[in-house]
């Protein structure tokens, strides 16, 4: 059986923003008893299909699983902006700096099943201002491990950095593969969702965002 071709689907994350509804860069806080009810949920869940919580293989089932689901949507609680405060200004570059191939794994908010892949971002410093090379990468593995959209993802990416580093230009490509069309629906396995962002000088210059775009791309 030959490999499924990738149906690649373009989508421009400035157009989407708050599709869904508007979520906050900004972490909420974690109930004190978010541990018992989860697996109280998972457990009813389990009822509810007609097995039975109690056999050897699923008796401690819910307690993994909001053990599972603390850690992947564990990004609800953080602040991705944090971590962009570390800054460098003494080199003064001036260039673009591109991060691609950051790996990220997140939840469908519809549907609560996984879409994972890779994020690749660029910004365009203003006044020398940088910041280390892995903080974009923890920036947007804290957002990813929420409840997500890929367009919101996109779209937050590129906020957060514009908020703390102020940059002349940002731009972010995101491309996932969704489980809520692979398992099922309509189980299009191996298609792929590409979202892009951009703003400042590259949201206004089509030419400078299409070169940009194009060192993204690889």
């Amino acid at each position: 059986m030959s490999k499924p071709t990738a149906d690649l689907v373009t989508l421009d994350a400035a157009r989407h923003k708050g599709a869904g509804g508007e979520r906050p860069i900004a972490p909420i806080e974690r109930p004190a008893d978010a541990h018992e009810r989860i697996a109280g949920a998972v457990r009813e869940i389990l009822l509810a299909l007609g097995e039975d919580p109690q056999r050897e293989g699923l008796l401690d089932t819910p307690q993994r699983v909001a053990r599972m689901y603390l850690d992947v949507l564990g990004g609800l609680h953080e602040d991705p902006r944090d971590h962009l405060h570390t800054q460098f200004v003494a080199d003064h570059h001036e260039g673009a700096v591109i991060v691609r191939d950051i790996g990220f794994h997140s939840m469908c908010e519809h549907h609560l099943l996984p879409f994972f892949g890779r994020a690749h971002v660029a910004y365009l410093p203003d006044g020398g201002r940088l910041t280390g090379l892995s903080k974009l990468a923890r920036t947007v593995n804290v957002l990813a491990r929420r409840p997500q959209l890929q367009e919101r993802l996109t779209d937050q990416i590129a906020a957060a950095i514009t908020d703390v580093l102020d940059p002349k230009a940002v731009m972010v490509m995101v491309e996932a593969e969704h489980m809520c069309m692979a398992m099922r629906g309509i189980r299009s396995v191996g298609s792929r969702t590409v979202t892009t962002v951009a703003r400042g000088v590259w949201q206004r210059d089509v030419a400078a965002r299409a070169e940009i775009l194009s060192l993204l791309k690889g």
